[in-house]
């Protein structure tokens, strides 16, 4: 499949408004966003109203709407960084491409600016080589092939559901290593994409992500949430406990995960010696939870993403829920979440 056969009609880009006034971010925006429908999700604790500018085809939900569609007694919290995630469950779209509200469009090497939609509707819809590393990196981007000695019988690859892009000016650190590097930058654009390799684990990011909502949609999940969690990118993990869901799961359903381009430039925001103590306890917590999805197996009778959600609780359940309730609570979420999907999903 290519990016020609590919509607535009068939994406959505779901933005979470984290701050009232987006016009200088949807004017950045503009000459990429204005040709595809929007899904623009305020965080339910934003007061403010939001100030969207003219010019885009797209659909605005607030708290109102989440408590009409998932109902207030619910334990799934949108709050944050989280509400992206409303976007994913009300979208009716093949493919779902998300972007930070303190992103704006990158320009490569030659100063043009970087299609981020048309970047990673290629990532998905050309294949990914998880089973055997290709060294030239993406073997089906422009200019690269497969190197001497791989098989031929992996070339085929397989269908990629999940693409990370990637971010220059503020690099996703975690706010020790940003405390200690408090000046330090990412100015490199990298002109490259790679397929994830198989059973390798990945911090996912949230930033700047793009995946098949009908493959993979149920296993991106806003379900885990640290006691002091705050707003901004140091503050939680959420993203990074789904991306290694979604990672896992697209491993057992033999699907792809690219990482690479299309990258965004990331505004400041935030102080990371503030944000230090909020982080911390996510940070002692990959410690405990990259051993679990590195061992964890999921069952042959999970053949969708939504098997898999439901048979991955049960295992955070019994294998990391006796060791703190965060986690009893995420597995609770996870099931409520493929619950709430296919709720969501036939109405």
């Amino acid at each position: 499949m290519s990016q020609a056969n590919i509607e535009k009609s068939e994406i959505d880009i779901v933005i979470g408004a984290l701050h009232s006034d987006l016009t200088a971010f949807m004017n950045e925006w503009k000459p990429v966003f204005s040709q595809f429908h929007l899904i623009v999700v305020k965080d339910p604790d934003l007061s403010a109203e939001l100030l969207i500018p003219e010019g885009f085809n797209l659909d605005v939900y607030t708290k109102s709407d989440i408590d009409r569609v998932v109902g207030s007694a619910t334990s799934i919290l949108f709050s944050g960084y989280s509400c992206r995630y409303f976007g994913y469950l009300v979208s009716r779209k093949k493919y779902i491409i998300s972007v930070d509200d303190d992103c704006v469009p990158a320009r490569d090497n030659n100063g043009s600016l970087v299609d981020a939609v048309a970047q990673h509707i290629t990532n998905l819809t050309t294949p990914a080589t998880p089973f055997f590393f290709n060294t030239l990196y993406d073997p089906y981007c422009k200019g690269a092939d497969f190197v001497r000695g791989y098989p031929f019988s992996l070339r085929s690859g397989v269908t990629c559901a999940l693409s990370c892009g990637l971010w220059l000016n503020l690099a996703d650190y975690d706010a020790p290593t940003q405390a200690l590097k408090p000046e330090q930058r990412n100015s490199r654009y990298v002109d490259a994409v790679l397929t994830v390799p198989a059973r390798s684990l990945m911090p996912v990011s949230g930033i700047n992500i793009a995946f098949s909502r009908e493959l993979l949609g149920p296993a991106l999940i806003p379900a885990l949430r640290l006691a002091g969690e705050g707003k901004l990118r140091w503050e939680t993990v959420e993203d990074v406990w789904s991306g290694m869901c979604a990672k896992v799961i697209c491993d057992h359903l033999g699907l792809g995960v690219k990482t690479g381009l299309p990258y965004v430039w990331r505004n400041e925001r935030g102080n990371a010696i503030e944000s230090l103590r909020k982080e911390w306890e996510g940070v002692k917590l990959m410690e405990e939870v990259v051993p679990f999805f590195q061992s964890v197996r999921l069952p042959e009778s999970a053949i969708t993403a939504e098997d898999c959600v439901v048979e991955m609780a049960k295992a955070v359940k019994e294998q990391l829920g006796q060791s703190d309730p965060m986690f009893a609570r995420a597995a609770e979420v996870m099931v409520e979440w493929v619950k709430l999907w296919k709720k969501v999903g036939s109405s």
